[in-house]
């Protein structure tokens, strides 16, 4: 648990290596035509991803926090993470080092792994029965099923949480840097 800790505490510049490496290493790089479509596609997937499950979520908003169970909450129970994956394997898309994507994307996992089991059990001592029966009902990852009704794309948070989020596009400004400066 010590560890669990102490990933979740520095867990976001834990996952910064791959990106920081990406910014820096121009070798190997694809230098194909679908790289940037990709890239940013991937990348404002993860960035839509953050801002939907922020409006529920009102983590980093002026708003009461309780048991997050709506929007993509009710589809898996870490869609701020996945949003966080999607980001970075859209930036390491952009850096143009594709053979980086399953690295990183593995490396991401597996520190969001931690992060989630130290999470889960402080949300188990938080709620209790309540967060118990979550987890049983909702995916931690992968959602078991697609419902298109009551899925909360927009509600009173919705400009609240684009302004929280905003922060996340200056993620792919040094890659653009990257492209215009590199060799």
């Amino acid at each position: 648990m010590l560890v669990q800790k102490w990933v979740y505490r520095f867990r976001g510049y834990l996952v910064a290596p791959p990106l920081i490496f990406a910014l820096f290493w121009f070798y190997w790089e694809t230098e194909e035509y679908f790289v940037w479509p990709f890239g940013i596609s991937l990348f404002l997937m993860g960035a839509t991803l953050r801002i939907w499950a922020q409006q529920h979520l009102h983590y980093r908003l002026k708003a009461h926090k309780r048991l997050t169970v709506t929007g993509p909450y009710s589809f898996v129970r870490n869609p701020l993470y996945i949003g966080n994956i999607l980001m970075f394997l859209g930036a390491i898309v952009i850096s143009e080092l594709l053979w980086l994507f399953p690295l990183t994307l593995f490396y991401c996992l597996g520190i969001y792994l931690l992060v989630v089991r130290y999470e889960e059990s402080h949300l188990l001592d938080k709620y209790g029965e309540s967060y118990r029966k979550y987890m049983e009902e909702v995916p931690r990852w992968l959602p078991k099923v697609i419902r298109f009704k009551n899925l909360g794309l927009i509600n009173e948070y919705f400009q609240q949480s684009i302004v929280s989020e905003i922060q996340c596009v200056f993620l792919l400004l040094p890659y653009f840097l990257k492209e215009l400066m590199g060799p």
